[in-house]
């Protein structure tokens, strides 16, 4: 039974740009709605505040007998002209001015106390008319709550377009956000899938944002190692034949030279010499070829040389002292056996091999008594039927090793393997 394929997720730019427009109208929507209804109230206190002190002025100017006598009081008449002015009797009933024949906000106001109420589409408010001994009448003034309606809503559209424009702005930023964000993941992305194509040469780009520099960085070095590793593998497979070649044919004409011998012993224990020579080399070159890294140890410098003594053709000097070095044991040795096999394909005896102490590395130089090397000839880039063959493969492996091959001198020739010490405090002392 097969599962449904997990579905797709949305886009980061789309999520980044939803998420911060979010964020920023839901801040928008708390801070705007109280202010609002903040706003609304502001406005009615403030009509409020300016009717009580219209009426209140307008009461210390009526006089005592407007119950008694209800002629025009001219400065009912005069604030009526932008207010609905008028004088009531404790019981709410108008005697003068403008208003309704009946208001309960002015009955309301018997209790010596200013009252304000939405009466008839009005924001009315009453004040009482003192005298010596009690309230005689009340004032009444009101004014179209509209107006107050009005100024409200026009700050409400002031602030629903900040808001819109602040909404705006942060969309603006947001969709440079996840411009920003979500380019360097798409650009790792493509960089990734031409890597998985096998493009090697993808390089690490800088964008500001601390998380895909790094992912950059570390998808151009792994871009690096693997074009590293696929140039050894190309070389090792283009240069291996000839490291095989030498000693195979060597323990062919072995076997044939002895099916002229009467005694098949000796020929035998040759062939199996030879046999077991070419089966540490293909053991070293397969080791080689899977890049291990566990062979990377302090080399025995020593050792190896003492290998190489076991050629009756090769003179071997080693130095009392020898600086200590790190590098694969399988490789240097196949090294010195390219160029030892150099030396006795294309040069003449004496053949010598001797290490030197650099002070910042170690040298092994293998020089021969032949005619040296021709003058603008690449040893490193010979054809097969010239000098250096293998050579190609032997500064591959030394180069991996983070050392050096050089042509040190042309004539008589001297190759020079080059080995960076990997500690100065360690010396290999020579026996007593």
């Amino acid at each position: 039974m097969t599962g449904n394929p997990p579905a797709e997720g949305r886009p980061l730019r789309r999520r980044v740009l939803v998420a911060i427009v979010g964020v920023a109208a839901a801040a928008v929507v708390l801070f705007a709605l109280p202010l609002a209804v903040v706003l609304q109230r502001l406005y009615r206190d403030e009509a409020v505040v300016s009717l009580e002190r219209d009426a209140t002025r307008i009461s210390a100017e009526v006089p005592d007998s407007i119950a008694r006598d209800p002629r025009p009081v001219p400065i009912v008449t005069r604030m009526s002209r932008r207010l609905t002015v008028g004088v009531y009797t404790l019981d709410g009933r108008r005697v003068t001015g403008r208003g309704p024949d009946y208001s309960p906000v002015a009955g309301n106001a018997d209790d010596g106390h200013v009252h304000e109420a939405v009466e008839h589409g009005l924001l009315t408010v009453s004040a009482p008319v003192p005298s010596d001994e009690s309230i005689v009448a009340v004032i009444r003034v009101a004014t179209p709550y509209d107006r107050i309606s009005a100024r409200v809503e026009r700050a409400w559209l002031l602030m629903a377009a900040l808001a819109i424009l602040v909404v705006g702005l942060a969309a603006v930023v947001a969709r440079r956000q996840a411009v920003r964000l979500a380019a360097p993941l798409e650009r790792l992305t493509r960089d990734a899938q031409a890597l998985g194509s096998g493009d090697f040469s993808i390089r690490a780009r800088t964008v500001g944002v601390r998380e895909a520099d790094a992912a950059s960085r570390a998808l151009e070095a792994t871009a690096r190692r693997l074009g590293d590793v696929l140039d050894r593998e190309r070389a090792f497979s283009a240069h291996v034949s000839h490291q095989l070649r030498t000693p195979l044919t060597g323990l062919l004409l072995g076997l044939e030279a002895g099916l002229a011998e009467d005694d098949p012993h000796a020929v035998i224990r040759t062939a199996l010499d030879r046999g077991e020579h070419l089966q540490e080399i293909i053991e070293d070159l397969v080791r080689l070829s899977r890049g291990s890294a566990g062979d990377h140890g302090v080399l025995d410098v020593r050792a190896l040389l003492d290998e190489v003594r076991t050629r009756t053709d090769v003179t071997v000097r080693v130095p009392d002292e020898l600086p200590e070095v790190r590098a694969s044991l399988a490789a240097v040795r196949q090294i010195l056996r390219v160029l030892l096999d150099n030396a006795v394909t294309h040069g003449r005896p004496p053949i010598t091999v001797s290490a030197t102490d650099l002070g910042s590395g170690l040298a092994i130089d293998v020089t021969d008594d032949g005619p040296g090397v021709p003058d603008g000839v690449d040893v490193f880039r010979a054809p097969a039927d010239g000098h250096g063959i293998g050579l190609a493969l032997a500064r591959s492996l030394a180069e991996a090793e983070g050392g050096r091959l050089i042509l040190r001198r042309s004539s008589p020739p001297t190759f020079s393997l080059l080995l960076p010490a990997g500690g100065y405090g360690s010396r290999h002392q020579s026996p007593s």
